[in-house]
């Protein structure tokens, strides 16, 4: 039976499903890329409202628009299942557990929808041309940032020193801008120059083809590059033709692309720069720590995982003493994989993003249907998805929301197509309209309920951290100061009220606290009561976190408890001992007692061994070298 799907009318809900996916994508991606979390409580609420509105298109839709669920989603849902199970049973963490399992939620969420619903030609080319807006919408950005305002970001950030030189576009790291951006440059490529494409066509794809490939080069992404190099030495192979014929073309291929890199390098000072320094360094210097620490996480639990989100508390660990960053991820998607999930969360998703590629590429149709369907043009897709695949060697793609999205989209209009359906018949009798219904509810109730408070939390509790870091870097007047903290306190009490279960939230309140006695010395202790229950609730939740052992230890300074404190600090550095800031808590702890002048001085000094440029340990140390030398 014919697959007619793609011929048809597209419905309302068609549309409605299209139209929440572009916009949601388009918002997502305009805000750093969803990385902050006041962003992601917009994008989760319009990714229950599409679940919903796809509930509700299943139910209500004609008999003649219903087709069968696609076996691709399917395979993807184990995952997420064994993603719940690991969340509740496995990871230290629950609140970055949970954080890191609605990023991969959403990001199938969004493959289902679309390899399911979105079957008409005009949807799907309205839902491809949203895609190729945004990356254009970006590449614009990237441009006024790099010639008009390096320094500029969205959301009226500021970039990061180590970026400046280097287009980001709409994100804050340039590599998630390449990485969008290789998701497109390939199919756009070939849509130039599809046989019986109009002049209309040639000329838009083309253009666009040109822009997203000069933002490419403007974010100056070795990753990026190499991987597009890698892809387009390598499309020849799996041309048609004979071996003699695709052999030349691979050839020719390579020298194209070494000829471009060549004058890449010798034209763009900045490209230049660039490659000399990863020469000079003999390759990556920090990545390699960062792979090694997920490594051995994984191989501390090979099975499970160390827990959904439990990279970065579980790295410190690991921390050699010349890394003192903070690197949140892995910068390896498939090790930070390893490392959270272990090999059978490994299997469960990248196993089954292999069985989708591999049956999408043996069950290829017999005839194009529309211009998505050819041939060349599905290549270019996977192309485009494969160089993506392969940049997750070096980065955190999938932690980024929007690019998660704009991945789900392109696989699944690739997967779509190459892989069909069955026959193409209608799916039958429908589930009762009753059951869609209540499913739609419940999406919604737990949207409101659950996940929107989580984000909201989050939102608050990063706030008011990021508020308190820079108390810390800049010198503020005692009122404004005061007024910071006041409503730093407020987000955090509103935050732990919205999410009692994020440890986070109560550390960081435990820490505000301490910081308030400042204003109000005369009731210290009081404060360090109230400090003490914050942090009690946090390790209440998590025991494994530094952290928190920290802001206990502070609070029962503020006591006057030295020895239960100096325990608090002591397991602390247990859970992290090659941290220059823990090393600074308990030489700071360690002062407020005289006699232990030799050992806080001796705290001092490894903690700037560690980082020789912590400001508040020169001072200690200072402090504590002049004490030593009085009679």
């Amino acid at each position: 039976m014919t697959d007619t799907s793609s011929t048809r009318r597209a419905s309302f809900w068609e549309w409605t499903q299209v139209v929440l996916i572009v916009a949601n994508l388009a918002w997502t991606t305009a805000c750093l890329g969803g990385y902050r979390p006041e962003t992601m409580v917009v994008t989760s609420a319009l990714n229950a409202v599409l679940l919903a509105t796809h509930f509700l298109s299943r139910a209500f839709s004609r008999v003649e628009n219903r087709t069968r669920a696609h076996p691709a989603g399917w395979w993807l849902l184990p995952f997420l299942v064994y993603g719940v199970v690991n969340v509740l049973r496995v990871t230290p963490v629950g609140w970055l557990g949970w954080k890191d399992w609605l990023g991969w939620a959403q990001m199938i969420l969004v493959f289902w929808v679309v390899v399911n619903a979105v079957r008409g030609t005009a949807a799907r080319t309205f839902l491809f041309a949203g895609l190729v807006l945004v990356a254009l919408g970006s590449a614009a950005m990237a441009g006024y940032q790099r010639f008009v305002k390096p320094d500029w970001l969205m959301m009226g950030r500021i970039q990061a020193d180590q970026f400046l030189g280097r287009a980001s576009g709409s994100f804050g790291i340039p590599n998630s801008l390449a990485a969008l951006l290789l998701l497109l440059i390939p199919v756009l490529a070939v849509l130039t120059f599809r046989k019986g494409a109009g002049a209309v066509q040639r000329v838009a794809c083309g253009y666009a083809a040109l822009a997203l490939f000069g933002a490419l080069v403007l974010t100056i992404s070795r990753g990026a590059w190499l991987a597009l190099a890698l892809v387009l030495a390598g499309w020849p192979i799996f041309a048609r033709g004979s071996w003699r014929r695709r052999v030349g073309l691979t050839v020719l291929a390579v020298v194209g692309v070494v000829a471009g890199f060549l004058a890449l390098y010798f034209t763009l000072p900045g490209v230049r720069l660039r490659f000399v320094q990863m020469k000079h360094d003999a390759g990556e210097v920090t990545r390699p720590i960062m792979w090694r620490g997920a490594w051995r996480i994984f191989r501390e639990h090979p099975a499970w995982g160390g827990g959904a989100g439990s990279y970065n508390v579980l790295f410190e660990k690991h921390r050699p003493e010349r890394y003192q960053d903070e690197p949140t991820w892995a910068h390896n998607d498939y090790l930070n994989t390893l490392s959270d999930y272990g090999a059978v969360g490994f299997v469960l998703f990248f196993g089954a993003a292999g069985v989708l590629s591999w049956r999408a590429v043996g069950k290829q149709t017999a005839a194009p249907r529309d211009w998505l369907d050819e041939p060349r043009v599905q290549g270019a897709l996977a192309a485009g998805a494969v160089a993506f695949a392969l940049q997750l060697f070096v980065d955190f793609h999938f932690k980024i929301p929007a690019l998660g999205m704009a991945f789900a989209i392109v696989t699944a209009l690739m997967v779509q197509r190459a892989w069909p359906v069955s026959g193409g018949a209608p799916a039958g009798p429908r589930w009762p309209l009753a059951l869609q219904c209540a499913a739609a509810a419940v999406v919604l109730v737990a949207a409101a309920a659950w996940v929107i408070p989580f984000y909201r939390a989050e939102a608050l509790r990063y706030a008011a951290r990021q508020s308190i870091s820079r108390m810390a870097r800049a010198d503020l007047e005692p009122g404004e100061e005061r007024r910071e903290l006041e409503r730093a306190l407020s987000d955090l009490g509103r935050a732990t009220e919205l999410n009692p279960r994020n440890g986070q939230a109560w550390a960081d309140l435990a820490y505000a606290t301490a910081l308030w006695s400042r204003m109000d010395r005369a009731r210290i202790k009081e404060h360090g009561r109230d400090a003490e229950a914050a942090a009690a609730r946090a390790l209440a939740l998590s025991q494994v976190v530094p952290d928190f052992w920290v802001r206990r230890g502070v609070a029962l300074d503020m006591q006057g408890r030295r020895a239960e404190a100096g325990d608090a600090f002591v397991h602390a550095l247990s859970l992290a001992p090659a941290s220059a800031g823990f090393w600074y808590y308990q030489a700071y702890h360690l002062s407020l007692n005289k006699t232990d002048g030799a050992l806080a001085l001796a705290a001092a000094n490894f903690c700037l061994r560690l980082d020789p440029g912590n400001v508040e340990a020169q001072s200690l140390r200072q402090r504590l070298a002049s004490a030593q030398r009085l009679p």
